[in-house]
């Protein structure tokens, strides 16, 4: 029977520890022992490990090389920091909870930033404990270099990690298959559900959850959030090509209107898809966006004003009409994104700007806007930047006021076994002190055997390490901590004459700790993202209802309304202030989310609320708001408007009572657009009838869905799926 081969993430863990083991091992061997520096052998030792393995450094074996690089002057300037502010208890505490705030906030930046948070505050930590010693500080940072370019060496030259696919290239993909299906469907090809599964699977693909976090375009810069929305709005035309394989009469045969659009919309998508991949220059939407106007002009024809078979045909053509504008509208977005993001465009092209927000202001302003938007208690990204600092000052403050010899190990294992929620914390700390004791047991029956004899230490190092490094990270934090053990008991024997006592102290600093992290977690925020992500998706629903209202009532030109139907400016300051609203609270709900599934979250367990579609309608909610105001349709007739103000009004309500999370959820059902209505509506008011009882009979059927509740009668279901656009300010390095 043939062998298994191995995981690829046992794999890439070896791979891993035997780049560090070698980094870490040169340096402090060569600093130990051809220099005779102890304090150069230490940040040797410790440099490739704080950014090779507790920093867990997304991409290729160059992506890492150069995040190291970029990364190194921050490290240069927290050790010096670190050492100066040592000079006392308090001034070390202090810096602790500014630095460790700080540094952990940064993770706002993306992934590359998030990642390295681990390491930067190693080397702060491991210059602050005492003793106090500044005159130190050359050695310090010359370790701490030769640590860095030894580790920057492995990574390019010793199994060197492979290249990760860019976000890109799934995007091109995506974009190639749905240019193929919208062809086919202007000629008049039958698709089947066999090709509405391979479009909606290749949709799935461009989620960030399926993308590795180096390539998950989360950063705070134009390019990552352009990509992001080009992402989403990809995923948004594969869906919808998807709907209409489905439907038995979806062939656009006798619209040449239909037809032309189709043909547009797929040159479109694989003119995107080429200057992706870089084998041509960035289109512009301007020609799609022509032929968009073009078809908006027509497709109310026929107006269908008679009666019986010929209204309900008329409906079904304008129906089919009104899902291939979204379609187009957002291959629209697709183009406007990627001009952004790749071709270094500045505006939205003709699109509206609000959607395109981040396409002017600088990058400078862009990681500020980042920032603040995060500086809110109910932001998890702040609230995981307090926990961390509070637990290293604690440790910090611990280990001065107690004048522990290895006070750094406490503050080691407060960093490293810190989680964001209580119980994630306790069962963390409770095997990682169960995996110190058996390492303290080993590693003191190594130093009694050994007795004084450095040299068997040395030969037991680099072994102990790419065991540790190796096996640590797959096998868990009992594990980690033990092998961890034996690793610091063969490298400090080797600086300074130790016995049985360095094992004991090893178990109770680390138990030390293992407390002050788990009071940390119990005190701040224990409940991690669960409660914050029921909280703030609470929010977005009541920022949406009005936002929804609004939309509805300046598209119909009803009075009272916050603009004039077909207005293409802003809509006055009440709609500005609701979508700005609603894009705050969909970004805070997007990064509770990200995090309520690193922590384990699913949705819909014991029918409860399903998170990821209650995100998915406030972002239909967005595009929608966007879209439906921006044609010149004409003013509706009262019996029109009536309809829109009682059906809106009723969505409106749902929302506010789904945003309570009652049990089995809503029953959202908008009024439908009445026949007679269609009958009697101005021909080029018709359209926007068709697309407003669209929009608000999918945002129905979404929130309907979001608290497990089963509709209690048919309600057509138009447009599910889409992912929320994280490119409108969306969670950083995380993935959903």
């Amino acid at each position: 029977m043939p062998k298994r081969p191995p995981s690829p993430g046992r794999a890439r863990a070896v791979r891993q520890s035997a780049r560090v083991t070698v980094a870490s091992a040169s340096g402090f061997y060569w600093a130990l022992y051809g220099l005779d520096r102890p304090v150069v052998a230490v940040y040797a030792l410790f440099a490739p490990i704080a950014l090779g393995v507790l920093s867990p450094l997304p991409g290729g074996g160059r992506t890492r090389a150069r995040t190291v690089l970029s990364v190194l002057p921050v490290a240069l300037a927290l050790t010096a920091l670190g050492t100066a502010l040592a000079v006392t208890t308090a001034s070390a505490v202090a810096g602790m909870l500014v630095i460790g705030f700080t540094v952990c906030f940064a993770a706002a930046y993306g992934p590359a930033a998030a990642g390295t948070v681990p390491g930067l505050l190693l080397f702060y930590v491991l210059a602050c404990f005492p003793p106090y010693e500044p005159d130190t500080l050359p050695q310090r940072l010359s370790g701490l270099l030769v640590g860095v370019a030894l580790l920057v060496l492995c990574e390019l030259l010793l199994l060197p990690a492979p290249a990760v696919q860019p976000y890109r290239a799934r995007i091109a993909a995506a974009l190639d298959l749905a240019a193929a299906s919208a062809l086919g469907a202007a000629q008049g090809h039958r698709h089947g559900p066999e090709e509405a599964r391979r479009l909606r699977e290749e949709g799935l693909s461009l989620r960030l959850s399926r993308a590795p976090p180096a390539s998950r375009p989360t950063g705070a810069g134009r390019t990552d959030r352009g990509l992001a929305q080009a992402g989403a709005a990809t995923r948004r035309v594969l869906d919808q090509l998807a709907r209409t394989a489905e439907r038995p009469d979806s062939a656009p045969v006798g619209d040449p209107p239909s037809e032309a659009l189709l043909r547009g919309v797929a040159a479109g998508c694989a003119a995107t898809a080429g200057a992706l991949r870089g084998a041509r220059a960035v289109p512009g939407p301007e020609a799609l966006e022509e032929m968009v106007a073009d078809f908006v002009a027509v497709r109310g024809r026929p107006p269908g004003t008679g009666g019986g078979a010929d209204t309900k045909a008329s409906r079904r053509l304008l129906e089919r009409r009104s899902d291939l504008l979204v379609t187009a509208a957002s291959a629209l977005t697709v183009q406007a994104a990627v001009a952004v993001a790749v071709g270094g465009r500045r505006d939205s092209a003709g699109l509206p700007p609000e959607q395109f927000w981040y396409a002017q202001p600088s990058t400078a302003r862009l990681l500020t806007l980042r920032l603040t938007g995060n500086l809110t208690l109910r932001s998890v990204l702040f609230q995981n930047a307090v926990r961390t600092a509070l637990g290293l000052g604690a440790a910090r403050l611990v280990a001065g006021v107690l004048d522990l010899s290895h006070g750094f190990w406490v503050l080691l294992a407060v960093l490293t076994l810190g989680r964001t929620t209580a119980g994630a914390t306790w069962s963390t700390v409770r095997s990682a002190a169960v995996g110190t004791l058996v390492g303290a047991l080993a590693a003191g029956v190594l130093i009694f055997e050994a007795g004084g004899t450095v040299d068997v230490y040395a030969v037991m190092l680099v072994p102990a390490m790419f065991v540790a490094f190796s096996v640590g990270p797959i096998a868990g934090p009992a594990w980690a901590q033990g092998l961890f053990t034996l690793v610091v008991a063969a490298a400090f024997s080797q600086l300074a004459p130790a016995d049985w006592r360095l094992a004991e102290t090893r178990l109770l600093d680390v138990l030390a700790g293992c407390v002050i992290g788990l009071v940390c977690g119990v005190l701040a925020w224990p409940a991690g993202a669960r409660g914050e992500v029921r909280r703030s998706v609470a929010e977005l629903l009541r920022a949406v209802a009005p936002l929804v209202q609004g939309t509805v009532l300046a598209t119909v030109g009803a009075p009272g309304a916050s603009g004039a139907a077909g207005d293409p400016g802003p809509r006055g300051d009440t709609a500005e202030e609701a979508m700005r609203l609603t894009r705050h609270r969909l970004r805070i709900a997007e990064g509770a989310y990200a995090q309520y599934r690193t922590e384990g979250g699913i949705d819909s367990v014991d029918g409860g609320p399903d998170w990821h579609l209650a995100l998915n309608c406030a972002s239909h909610a967005v595009v929608g708001s966007h879209w439906l105001p921006r044609q010149v349709y004409g003013p509706a007739p009262p019996a029109a408007v009536r309809w829109a103000r009682e059906s809106v009004g009723q969505l409106a309500t749902a929302m506010d009572r789904a945003a309570a999370f009652p049990p089995g959820g809503v029953d959202a059902r908008p009024v439908p657009l009445p026949s007679e209505i269609v009958s009697a509506a101005p021909a080029p008011v018709l359209p926007a009838l068709v697309d407003i009882d669209s929009w608000l009979q999918t945002l129905a059927a979404e929130l309907t869905a979001v608290g497990g509740s089963v509709p209690s009668g048919p309600a057509p279901v138009r447009d599910r799926g889409t992912e929320p656009a994280a490119a409108r300010e969306g969670p950083a390095g995380t993935g959903r």
